[in-house]
């Protein structure tokens, strides 16, 4: 397997595990809060979706599908449209609600344009500086695996979260 192969293969699995956690639940077991302090499944999987929109967007040098594409008129959230989920409040993760059909639509729009991306990668590509804010400079290849980091984190949050959600209804 080639390094574009095993990054192609890392994002399939986050996009597994987002549909696991998502389809299947209302809108409202979307939007429960296990914790007051804990994220929502929605507020998730938003959030793991438009940060790998955003880095990759801006890895690549190309358009955010959030908004290219329509997906922040269609979700139609009180944030300013760059907003990823960085450091918001309790009320604004109360503020991410959207049924299953538009965030795994989201999401796999994203995935899609994501394959499109790194299907071509090489070795050597992985190399190139895309941030320069940072010491040392982060390569292509570091955020990429940043991105996988982040998005498998959030992904299994929101599984783990959607278990709990469950045994809650079930008792």
């Amino acid at each position: 397997m080639n390094s574009a192969g095993l990054l192609l293969d890392s994002f399939g699995r986050i996009r597994e595990v987002v549909h696991e956690a998502v389809e299947g639940l209302t809108d409202e077991e979307l939007t429960v809060r296990i914790d007051p302090d804990a994220n929502s499944v929605a507020w998730l999987v938003w959030h793991l979706t438009r940060v790998q929109d955003d880095h990759l967007a801006d890895a690549f040098d190309t358009d955010q599908l959030w908004t290219s594409d329509g997906w922040a008129d269609r979700f139609g959230l009180p944030f300013p449209k760059g907003a990823t989920g960085y450091g918001m409040t309790r009320a604004q993760v109360d503020a991410v609600r959207a049924p299953a059909e538009l965030l795994l639509g989201y999401h796999d729009a994203v995935h899609a344009r994501t394959e499109e991306l790194i299907r071509g990668v090489t070795n050597a590509d992985l190399d190139r500086i895309v941030d320069t804010r940072w010491d040392p400079p982060v390569t292509l290849g570091v955020r990429l695996v940043s991105v996988i980091a982040d998005d498998l984190q959030h992904a299994g949050q929101a599984a783990y979260a959607r278990g709990v959600v469950e045994r809650r209804e079930s008792s």
